[in-house]
């Protein structure tokens, strides 16, 4: 049996962070996403292909797991 890392109640890794930041970043904004003709900021632009988006995301995570290594 594998030993899990002791973890303290409220520690997260740094990685976990970026994820949830770049979701509700991602979200909110709708940074990426193909265009839908909505009102308001578009966040990364318009995108026509799935896999456009998913490098704006993946772009996303990398500048919200920098912010959060710096703290």
């Amino acid at each position: 049996m594998q030993e899990v890392p002791s973890i303290t109640a409220g520690s997260r890794r740094d990685e976990d962070i970026a994820l949830d930041l770049m979701k509700f970043v991602a979200m909110t904004t709708g940074y990426g996403r193909t265009a839908s003709g909505g009102v308001g900021f578009q966040g990364g632009g318009t995108v026509a292909k799935p896999e456009e988006y998913a490098a704006h995301l993946l772009e996303l995570y990398g500048k919200c797991l920098s912010a959060v290594e710096k703290k």
